[in-house]
């Protein structure tokens, strides 16, 4: 990484191709390993109030499949998932050697192929032939202003995608139809996403703002609250009644 300019211009920040490639291998090969901390903690805690035997039992094992995944290097599920970006470019970035596009898929050729993870990519969902490396990776770009390139990537499992969903609710629904909406979807998911699982949830904006917006918020440690207080309180009223739903770990 290199910074050049020219007398009374700007200095922008140079990034190689290839140094996103090796982030990206890098990235992909974690996630498939290594558990991010604050789920695991949150798995613990579950653990700590967990009443039914059974439900120990499960958080348990899962808790003991993240720690030999971890030190054995081998993928904490079958399903390594569908890979997907969200970028943020500085204005002040400028990428050489080739597209960053192609530097992510190449990143997630790499760690795919030579890390022998699950390759889940179509090139046609009619015709239903994979792509034989996880490619094409969903990408998502933002310019933001400044000097930095940030990555970030979610390994997608199909079970939870599947089960995921989308309502255009009427204005008149208001925040009792946001909440019904998505207790009703958990519950209609049941057991098929492989719970405990994490609820991304969009509001606002138009059709595919909203489905963005709610696997972004899939990038939010466990826990983390909004900062507007309103929309903080309809995230613990939602997390409440879902919990209450009784389906448990598993």
């Amino acid at each position: 990484m290199r910074e050049y300019g020219l007398s009374g211009l700007k200095i922008m920040k140079q990034i190689e191709n290839k140094k996103i490639t090796e982030a990206v291998a890098k990235m992909c090969l974690k996630a498939a390993y290594d558990l991010p901390e604050d789920v695991e903690a949150a798995l613990k805690r579950a653990l700590d109030v967990e009443e039914s035997p059974f439900g120990r039992d499960v958080l348990e094992r899962l808790i003991e499949n993240i720690e030999i995944a971890r030190e054995e290097k081998r993928p904490l599920c079958q399903d390594t998932g569908t890979a997907v970006f969200f970028i943020e470019k500085g204005r002040d970035v400028i990428v050489t050697g080739g597209s960053i596009r192609d530097a992510v898929n190449e990143g997630v050729r790499i760690a795919y192929s030579e890390g022998y993870l699950r390759k889940s990519m179509l090139d046609c969902p009619i015709r239903r032939v994979n792509t034989g490396d996880n490619t094409p990776a969903i990408i998502h770009f933002d310019e933001t202003e400044g000097d930095e390139l940030k990555i970030r990537f979610i390994a997608k499992g199909g079970g939870c995608e599947n089960m995921s969903a989308l309502a255009m609710l009427m204005p008149s629904d208001g925040r009792e139809g946001v909440i019904r909406f998505v207790v009703e979807t958990v519950e209609k998911a049941w057991a098929n996403p492989c719970p405990p699982i994490v609820v991304g949830v969009g509001i606002g904006g138009n059709f595919e703002t909203a489905a963005v917006l709610a696997k972004k918020a899939l990038l939010r440690k466990i826990g983390e609250r909004n900062e507007d207080r309103e929309i903080a309180a309809l995230e613990e009223d939602i997390l409440t009644k879902i919990n209450n739903l009784g389906i448990g770990p598993q």
